[in-house]
Order: C-alpha cells, then structure tokens, then sequence
C-alpha cells in the first residue's frame, strides 16, 4: 500500500521541538479531509505521480494511511534514512529539508528556499525584493495554472478590529493593474523553475513603486487556511489534487 508522508516544521514559540503551531495543525488537517473528500472523475494518472510512488496507485483510503514527521526528525537515524526504496508520496509543508529528501520537486523546493538568489533573480525582471504581507496562490493544475484571489493579513486591511489580529483572510480585491503583472510574475516563476503541479504562493508586496517580491513558497503554507470554507476546493485540496494527478477545473468563491 502507498503511503503519504507530510514533513512539517516544529513551532518556533514551542518548548517542545516536535509541537505544531496552530496554523500547522489547520494545514495538516485540511490535507487529510481532502484525501477523505477525494472524488475521482477518472482513475489517477500513472505517470504523473512517478517517482514519488513506485507501486501502482488504487482507490485507497488515503487518509489512513498517512504519516506525519517533523522536519528536525529526518536527520536522526532510524525509519526514514531510506525513504527513496520505500513506498511513500511525499508532501512537505516546509522548506526545512535534508538535501537526500527524494521528491520530484526537489529542485524547486531547493531554489525557494534559497530566499536572497531568487530574489535577485526576480529583480532582473524589474520587481524588485522586499517585504510582503499579501499572497497570490497559483493551482499549478497539468493543463496549466489557475489564479486564485490574493490573501492578506486581516488587521492589516482592517487596522482597528483587534479581534482579527494575525489572522489571514480571502480574499483580497486588487485591480487589473496589480493582478495583470502578479500573473505574469507568477507564470515567469513556475516556467523559470519548471514547477511540477501543485500549489504555489507567491508572497509580495504593493507600494508607490510597484510590486515587491518577497517570497515563492511551493506548497499551501499558513496564509492557505483563509481559504478554508471560503474557496471551493480549498487550497489543501488544489493542492491533493495537483500531487496525485486529479483534475482542478476552476477555483469558486
């Protein structure tokens, strides 16, 4: 039986080094319901999960067969020293990964992680580096990426509810005049990067001069729970969705 693997990153606020954050746990338990929730509109595609599962893939009961570890616990020794001969689809929620970590979107998952590289990179494209409190989430599908609406920080946009204080909300309504340059940014990133399908953030920030670019994060990180009961499929789902070959055909609000 094939078997999911989620790597996630240990809250920094915890004494603990293996406790979630609150967000985590969201993230976490979002990703499980999609795979309880899946609904096949025809039998997954073979070639689009190899090699992150060797043996062939049925309609399985996902959701009990998952396993989750925390980022720190791949360098010990022990169960995952050897994770390429064994059977697992692997889906991390971090960035934190040994460089042995065998997945198809090791590389990417390498060039976002190297912050300050890509940042120059995008600079070149005339969007310059900076600090973002937005995100705009990219369904990666096989036939091409779908636009979801841009996320925020809701005390951000309402400054004087401090009952929203730190938490994320969807969406956040933008012009053509900003969304027009964060497509092509966001199609630019992906082709640069020849991203497998999955779900992406692009983390960013609006000013006098234009958009900043702070950040790509290939996978639905916090700032994905806004879409939570408010975006069909959510962003978990999209991206269950995009990792085991299912199709996504629009993203509703």
């Amino acid at each position: 039986m094939s078997r999911v693997l989620i790597i996630v990153e240990p809250a920094n606020e915890s004494p603990s080094p293996f406790a979630m954050s609150s967000t985590t746990v969201q993230g976490v338990s979002a990703l499980k319901q999609a795979m309880l929730d899946r609904v096949l509109d025809k039998p997954l595609d073979q070639s689009v999960v190899k090699p992150a599962i060797a043996a062939p893939l049925t309609d399985l009961a996902w959701a009990s067969s998952v396993e989750m570890v925390f980022a720190p616990e791949l360098n010990q020794q022990g169960r995952f020293s050897n994770l390429a001969a064994q059977d697992y689809l692997i889906c991390p929620l971090t960035l934190n990964l040994p460089d042995w970590i065998p997945f198809p979107a090791q590389a990417v998952f390498k060039a976002c992680g190297d912050v300050e590289r890509l940042r120059q990179t995008v600079a070149q494209w005339q969007f310059e580096p900076g600090v973002g409190n937005y995100w705009l989430p990219i369904v990666l599908t096989h036939k091409g990426p779908l636009y979801a609406e841009v996320i925020g920080i809701a005390n951000d946009l309402n400054p004087q509810d401090a009952l929203l204080a730190g938490r994320y909300v969807q969406p956040v309504h933008l012009t053509d005049s900003w969304r027009q340059p964060l497509y092509e940014l966001g199609q630019r990133l992906l082709r640069s990067l020849t991203a497998p399908p999955a779900v992406y953030l692009i983390q960013f920030g609006l000013g006098t001069q234009g958009i900043y670019f702070d950040q790509l994060l290939p996978f639905p990180d916090a700032p994905a729970i806004a879409s939570i009961d408010v975006q069909s499929p959510d962003l978990f789902a999209c991206h269950w969705r995009c990792l085991t070959g299912q199709p996504v055909r629009d993203l509703l609000i």
